[in-house]
């Protein structure tokens, strides 16, 4: 049960609370009623706004739309006045581009295309808006005149500077500076760059506007002749500097000179004057120095005259390489890229065609030569050859792109050349073989024959070029055998085929100098030919390094000529006997002390030394005239001798047989005496 005075504090706290909470329930409906009233306010003004505005909107749109109207009308008008300008414009073109179309491009070429410009859009308008109309002809002339001055100026801005390049600078581009290690590369300028900006920006037009390839045979032909008569120059440049001062490059190449790069003269790819000046110098003078005999004559190549248009020739190839190179280059930046091919072909066609027929030339002058026998003369192919096959991946290289039949050409020359070069070493070999045994050719003083000297100064020649003469007799080869390949051939292979034909060279001239000997009537003077031709072919070898070509198939090469120079000395020895067999004691009488000689026992002294003496005379007399051109031969040779015959002399007149009252009468010389009549033999100048 609770207390009553809880219960009283309890009734008077709920009856607060409910007093409170009927006050605030009050003041929330006297906000409502508020709030209500305010929600009214404000949808009786948003009413009101919303009748305005519409009452606005009626009023507003229709002038808008007007206006609207107004201003598109203004805009047609506009427009219409601007075609209308425009179009107008074009019944003017052809009056207001006459005085420029007619002044032509020169000079002025921006303001000269900006008129064709005109006049291009004019044909257009008047062919899409009024095809019958007589203004499209005119404009279309005037279009069509305007393109003709074009090409013209094309082409006379190509005539006009197109220039050959200069000797000078195409030997500086075509030099070779052994001591530089990366080549400085000379740059050809073949038009001045805004002549070549004119150009290109004419050749561009006419492509994309003019619908005109006529300009690409133009430009072809023009630098195709400058390209020819730069060649053509450098040929006249070695002509005339070759003939007035001897010197086969231009002096320009070997001093400094302002305008253009000091380089050495290039490395000359190789003549036949180096090894004919060589054995020209033995044949005069002897391996010793001084004069063989008088029947040598040297096997004399062509004059300088040939020298000069080899190395010409030569040089005009490499030219041709470096002059085309430069010329692609120009090509490429006028020409369009898929036309560029094709006229490179047509521009290079004259150049080439002309340095293929002089090759061709060549070939066929060595083919005359072979049939005369005179195979010296194709010896002019071998520094040629060789230049062209070392050029040969360049060469490939720059007509990249260009038809079969131009790529060919170059193969075509080499295998012509390979072909008649084989053929003459063939033929010369043979020649060497069946050369005639005629006696009035042979050298009267037993010196080197002319057969030997010729012989020897061809394979010296080959020496220069013993990798194109290798290669050249293993094309043969790889011809005869359909399954090889001339590239399958090493070069190890080529210098013994080289090795084996010079061996084989030898071998035929051995064999026809022992047939030559026999024409002599004198074995002695037939061992001094055969030991003099012999001692000439090995020191010939040694001197010129072609030893060491022949030992790559013959090891034995050099001791086998010393053994047949030894056999023929002691052939020539034997000729005393018929000397010292006076001095032998054969016959002679044997003298007791105290007694003296017979009739017949002092007659057989007498003819003993009136054998030895006119022996002695005989011999002398005629193997003085005979020639040792060897100094180191001849003196090892009268040596021997010397001391043979002296030592005989000497034993025999130690004998000291009285055989006479007058001994003075047969006892003519004495040792010294005849020792020095010994050392008188192969002295023709004795």
């Amino acid at each position: 049960m609770i207390p009553t005075e809880d219960a009283s504090a309890r009734k008077r706290e709920i009856e607060e609370k409910l007093k409170q909470e009927q006050e605030t329930l009050s003041f929330i409906r006297e906000n409502l009623e508020k709030s209500d009233q305010l929600t009214k306010n404000m949808v009786s003004i948003l009413s009101s706004f919303e009748s305005r505005l519409m009452q606005l909107e009626n009023s507003i749109i229709p002038v808008h739309k007007q206006t609207e109207n107004l201003q598109r009308l203004q805009e047609n008008v506009d427009k219409t006045l601007s075609c209308m300008d425009h179009v107008i414009s074009y019944y003017h073109v052809a009056k207001d581009t006459d005085r420029i179309i007619r002044e032509g491009p020169t000079g002025r070429l921006d303001e000269y295309l900006a008129c064709i410009a005109r006049i291009q859009k004019a044909v257009e308008y008047f062919q899409d808006n009024n095809p019958d109309s007589p203004e499209l002809n005119t404009v279309k002339a005037r279009f069509e005149k305007g393109k003709e001055l074009l090409e013209g100026e094309f082409r006379s801005l190509l005539t006009r500077y197109s220039k050959p390049v200069p000797p000078i600078l195409i030997l500086d581009a075509i030099s070779v500076d052994e001591e530089l290690e990366v080549q400085e590369d000379v740059m050809l300028e073949h038009l001045p760059e805004a002549v070549l900006q004119d150009i290109i920006c004419i050749a561009g037009w006419l492509v994309e506007y003019g619908r005109n390839q006529d300009f690409m045979n133009v430009y072809f032909q023009i630098r195709s002749n400058q390209l020819d008569r730069s060649i053509k120059g450098l040929k006249e440049h070695f002509r005339k500097n070759s003939a007035s001062s001897g010197v086969l490059y231009s002096p320009a190449v070997q001093t400094k000179r302002k305008d253009t790069p000091t380089k050495k003269a290039p490395k000359r790819p190789g003549t036949i004057r180096k090894a004919q000046n060589l054995l020209k110098q033995y044949s005069q003078h002897g391996l010793d120095g001084k004069k063989g005999g008088s029947n040598l004559t040297p096997l004399e190549g062509k004059d300088d005259v040939l020298d000069i248009e080899i190395d010409s020739y030569i040089h005009c190839i490499s030219a041709f390489v470096k002059l085309a190179q430069s010329e692609y280059l120009l090509l490429a930046e006028i020409i369009p890229e898929h036309h560029q091919k094709k006229t490179f072909d047509s521009l290079i066609q004259e150049a080439l065609d002309n340095l293929m027929l002089e090759g061709e030339n060549i070939v066929a002058a060595a083919r005359r030569a072979i049939m005369r026998h005179d195979y010296s003369a194709v010896l002019t192919i071998f520094p040629i050859l060789r230049h062209l096959k070392m050029n040969k991946s360049e060469f490939d290289t720059t007509l990249q792109g260009t038809a079969a039949s131009t790529k060919n050409k170059l193969p075509t020359l080499i295998t012509s050349m390979e072909t008649i070069g084989a053929k003459a070493l063939e033929e010369f070999a043979d020649s060497i073989k069946n050369d005639p045994d005629k006696e009035y050719n042979m050298p009267k003083d037993g010196t080197v024959h002319e057969l030997t000297s010729n012989a020897i100064l061809f394979l010296q020649q080959l020496l220069d070029f013993h990798e194109t003469a290798g290669a050249m007799l293993a094309s043969q080869g790889a011809h005869s055998c359909p399954t090889s390949s001339a590239t399958s051939y090493t070069s190890d292979f080529n210098k013994r085929l080289l090795s084996s034909y010079i061996c084989k060279v030898l071998g035929n001239l051995q064999l026809n100098l022992l047939s030559k000997s026999k024409v002599y009537e004198d074995s002695a003077l037939s061992a001094i030919f055969l030991h003099n031709n012999y001692n000439y072919i090995l020191k010939s070898l040694e001197k010129s390094e072609l030893i060491q070509l022949v030992t790559v198939t013959q090891k034995r090469a050099e001791t086998s000529y010393k053994e047949l120079m030894t056999q023929q000395i002691e052939t020539y020895q034997r000729s005393w006997l018929k000397v010292t067999e006076h001095l032998t004691e054969r016959n002679m009488p044997v003298v007791q002390p105290g007694t003296k000689l017979k009739d017949k026992e002092r007659q057989v002294v007498k003819d003993k030394f009136k054998g030895f003496n006119d022996g002695l005379e005989e011999l002398c007399k005629i193997q003085k005239g005979w020639a040792i051109p060897d100094k180191e031969q001849r003196d090892l040779i009268r040596h021997n001798q010397k001391k043979v015959v002296s030592d005989a002399y000497r034993a025999f007149l130690c004998a000291n047989i009285s055989f006479t009252k007058n001994p003075e009468k047969y006892h003519k010389y004495r040792p010294e005496e005849v020792e020095e009549m010994i050392e008188k033999l192969f002295d023709t100048s004795a």
